[in-house]
């Protein structure tokens, strides 16, 4: 039954805390999580067959809860259970406690619980309960800042949450059903005016969610708090980001009568080009990957809205294939940063000689999220760009080639000579050894890319040879002149960038944004009807 695969990670959760051999139990969680994704993947074999469907409590049709596993929510149930057990493994000799495995488990619950539900106030509940417990890992070490960036993360989530349950009851009101299967045959049948204030009022908490306008200066910063642990960025930054973009290709499905996918294709692209700019303008490497997830939740949030099946599938091969590059560059920088001491981008050098498995592995993930021939990015770009008309077309080339000048910038770490303090330090295998396997899909998943878009989708998507040669020159292009703005303009406007990087909005001033782009909302879904 599909509800196991909410409860028993919060069961394992429970288990694992009051367990009281804690080394014991580090072995016993990585072993829950292989056993959880071998459940996963039969899951999504089953799925292929036709969508599971569980009503809890055992009440008939819509009454229940509804949890519903089709072809891509068991998609993103296996995503998260192999990043999860990636991050367990990862801190496998971390001197942790009971609690982080407490916390990891039921952070994994709750967002498998997003992905199988259909219900609509249970997505409210199972949000709140990721937020919680997010906040409470970004707070685990107890630093006097990290407490309160954590507290700030905390109020942001329940006030973009509160606009989500305003927006549930209004459609509660007009639809008598919290059931997303029976709420989307029930809009059909209304007026498109009458959805404008809760359809503005839902998107709003999803567009937070993912990262979007307002929030695109303040989430980063949260994902890549330096006293946090590393795996907590890889699981925000790599995952839970996604699991709103999950969330927003559900809510349209439902409001299908909104018709907005034009303004969603705008904000995209600015959020984009304003992830790029904030990405280059920082100088921890943490932040910069932070960053660059924004700019690539725009892009793909650019290809959601785009017509054909082309953009959509690799829109969501894309999120799959960022998902796993960002955790293992996240996971990386982690190891790197207590190698070195610092996550100074400048003061950084040397990993390649110091650290090789970390290094190749750099490569491999940057070469993925840039799209690199034979990498994963290089295919569901391809297909993302594929239908797209000249303007955007030339647009999302743009974005991507700020996409490479980051990463150009960010592998600068892997040269050079490594300082005497980072020599001395020791390296543990089994991080290592984690974010090798993950980067390592990169590369399989770009050399194999149109096999498991075929075996993930079930639809079978060609590439031409002029296509495909004409896009690597593109990119080749591409590298020639990121490597050239990294030479000479980024030393030139370096002032404004730090400028730039130092752009933070205070918790008072995230609340006044979040109201005016809740405004400008209305406004403009009311203009489209």
């Amino acid at each position: 039954m599909l509800i196991y695969f909410v409860l028993v990670p919060i069961l394992i959760a429970i288990f694992l805390f009051l367990f009281p051999a804690y080394k014991v139990a580090k072995l016993l969680a990585s072993l829950a999580q292989g056993a959880l994704l071998v459940a996963a993947v039969r899951l999504f074999l089953e799925s292929r067959e036709g969508d599971i469907l569980t009503n809890a409590g055992n009440y008939s049709g819509f009454l229940g809860i509804t949890l519903r596993a089709d072809t891509l929510a068991a998609i993103f149930v296996m995503l998260t259970v192999f990043i999860f057990l990636i991050v367990t493994i990862y801190s496998f000799h971390d001197q942790n406690s009971r609690l982080f495995l407490f916390l990891l488990f039921t952070l994994e619950g709750a967002l498998i619980g997003l992905f199988l539900t259909q219900d609509l106030f249970n997505i409210f509940v199972l949000a709140e309960v990721a937020s919680v417990v997010a906040a409470v890992l970004l707070m685990y070490n107890r630093r006097s800042r990290s407490m309160y960036d954590g507290l700030v993360y905390l109020m942001v989530n329940v006030i973009v949450m509160q606009f989500y349950l305003l927006g549930l009851g209004y459609l509660y009101r007009l639809t008598g059903v919290f059931d997303m299967g029976r709420a989307a045959i029930a809009i059909s049948a209304l007026d498109p005016s009458q959805l404008v204030l809760p359809f503005s009022l839902v998107m709003l908490a999803i567009a937070s969610k993912c990262g979007l306008l307002p929030l695109f200066t303040f989430l980063p910063k949260i994902h890549s708090l330096p006293q946090a642990p590393a795996s907590v960025g890889a699981l925000l930054s790599g995952l839970q980001v996604k699991a709103g973009l999950y969330l927003f290709l559900r809510f349209r499905e439902m409001f299908a009568p909104m018709d907005a996918s034009q303004v969603f294709l705008v904000i995209g692209a600015l959020t984009a080009v304003f992830g790029v700019i904030l990405a280059l303008s920082q100088s921890n490497i943490k932040q910069m990957l932070a960053y660059s997830t924004i700019a690539q939740v725009g892009l793909i949030l650019m290809g959601l809205n785009l017509d054909g099946a082309y953009a959509f599938f690799g829109s969501v091969y894309h999120m799959i294939g960022h998902a796993i590059a960002k955790a293992a560059l996240f996971l990386g920088a982690g190891l790197v940063i207590s190698v070195y001491g610092t996550g100074d981008v400048e003061k950084i050098r040397g990993v390649f000689r110091r650290m090789p498995v970390v290094g190749v592995s750099a490569i491999l993930a940057i070469l993925g999220i840039t799209g690199a021939p034979f990498f994963s990015g290089n295919i569901s770009k391809y297909f993302m760009m594929a239908d797209v008309n000249f303007p955007l077309f030339v647009l999302m080339v743009l974005i991507n080639l700020g996409t490479i000048v980051v990463f150009i910038k960010y592998a600068r770490i892997l040269f050079g000579k490594p300082s005497v303090e980072a020599e001395s330090q020791r390296i543990d295998g089994f991080k290592q050894g984690s974010v090798f396997l993950v980067s390592g899909l990169c590369l399989i998943g770009g050399i194999f890319g149109q096999a498991a878009m075929r075996f993930l989708f079930g639809v079978d998507l060609s590439i031409s040879f002029g296509g495909f040669l004409e896009k690597t020159l593109i990119l080749a292009g591409s590298w020639v002149v990121g490597l050239l703005i990294v030479r000479y303009l980024i030393p030139r406007y370096g002032v404004l960038l730090y400028r730039l990087g130092r752009l933070d909005l205070s918790f008072r001033k995230i609340c006044i944004s979040i109201g005016g782009v809740f405004a400008l909302f209305l406004v403009v879904f009311g203009f489209l009807i």
